[in-house]
Order: structure tokens, then C-alpha cells, then sequence
């Protein structure tokens, strides 16, 4: 499983993955979970897309399994600006060591193997998400998810405390979180064979038990 950081300055690099990832977001989102999203020929995107978020990407074989999407808290961001019902008074206290993940998904149908009880590309993209934001400056990570997920989490031993009480956006329960962006975290999700395309913890970890 290889992690893939397609931050602006090589989006056109990574074009052909970029359009992967809209079109698994569609099918997860729009398709599976049933959200109310935009979907196009292209895939599904938002107003977020059009911030230049760094995205994260898990792949095997050249496929995108998984892929979430960064943008600093400090804002604009999807839990400020579009769902300030699941933040304590609205108000998310963002400050400059915390991120926003937005638009996690993973495939789950792929034949990826598991760890446990979780699919190989839903760590992988734990593991990226934490090395990322470490090797950014980042100690805090922000989202907005579901009751489902909150439990993904736990098994996975990156434990999220809620920002306020969950609350029904559409036909979902959902509830804002923060997770740390440290090492003992990324040591408890990053699954065996994880390897990702920057330089951080990961890389040299995965490079001296290769």
C-alpha cells in the first residue's frame, strides 16, 4: 500500500489520480453512503476543492483505495463554514497547529488485505494523514464524520474527542472530533508494508525495515 501526498504545486503531475479520487467519492458518497453531494461525469467535488487542499492518497497498483483531503483549520473549512452545528457555540478555536481532514473514504471492496478488523487502506491513510501533519507543523487534526467512523477510529486506536454532542446532518448522525497528529498515534494505525511518497517518520521507518 503506497501513500501519495498530491499537494497543489504537483496536481498536474498527478492528474490522472486526482480524477480517480472524484470518481471514488462519488461512488462512496453519493452512491454508497447516499449523501447529498454533487456529482458530475467527473466525479464528486465541492467549493472545498477549489482551495487547493493537499490531498492524501492511498494506492495499489496504480489505483486509488482511499484518499482524504487537508486544508488548514485556520479556514475556510468544511466544519466552520458549511456545519458550525456540530462545533460547542459554532465556533471551531482554530489556531495554526491544526488541520481539517475532509473527504475521507476508502474502498473497501479492493482486495487489500486487513489488519484486524480493518482494511489495510483505511490505516495506511491513518498512518498519512498523522505523518503528513507532523511533517508540517501540524499537531491537530479536526473533522467531521459519522457515529460509524468514530467507532473505526477507536478499533484503530487513534481515539477522537468530540468537539461537542453529535448531531443529524441528512440522514446521518454526525460529530465533529479532534485527533492527535503525533508519533505514539502513528505508530498504533501505520499498518505492516506502509509506505509513503515524502520524506518523514514513515519514510525512514519504512525504508530501514525494508
Amino acid at each position: 500500500m503506497q501513500i501519495t501526498v498530491v499537494s497543489p504545486d504537483v496536481y498536474e503531475k498527478h492528474f490522472g489520480l486526482l480524477r480517480h479520487m472524484h470518481r471514488l467519492r462519488a461512488e462512496v458518497f453519493g452512491s454508497r453512503l447516499g449523501w447529498e453531494v454533487t456529482t458530475t461525469g467527473d466525479g464528486e467535488r465541492d467549493e472545498y476543492d477549489d482551495l487547493r487542499p493537499t490531498y492524501i492518497l492511498a494506492t495499489k497498483s496504480g489505483t486509488v483505495c482511499g484518499s482524504a483531503r487537508l486544508l488548514p483549520a485556520t479556514g475556510p473549512t468544511m466544519l466552520q463554514d458549511t456545519f458550525p452545528q456540530l462545533l460547542e457555540e459554532g465556533d471551531l478555536k482554530a489556531h495554526a497547529g491544526m488541520i481539517e481532514s475532509s473527504r475521507f473514504c476508502v474502498d473497501t471492496s479492493l482486495e487489500a488485505g486487513r489488519e484486524g478488523h480493518l482494511h489495510l487502506a483505511t490505516l495506511a491513510m491513518f498512518a498519512g494523514i498523522i505523518e503528513w501533519s507532523m511533517a508540517n507543523g501540524y499537531n491537530e487534526i479536526v473533522t467531521a464524520t459519522d457515529l460509524r467512523f468514530e467507532r473505526i477510529l477507536k478499533r484503530a486506536g487513534w481515539l477522537m474527542t468530540r468537539l461537542a454532542d453529535p448531531a443529524p446532518i441528512g440522514n446521518t448522525m454526525a460529530v465533529a472530533g479532534s485527533l492527535p497528529a503525533d508519533a505514539a498515534s502513528f505508530e498504533r494505525v501505520r499498518p505492516a508494508g506502509y509506505r509513503c511518497s515524502f520524506f518523514g517518520i514513515g519514510a525512514a521507518s519504512a525504508r530501514s525495515a525494508a
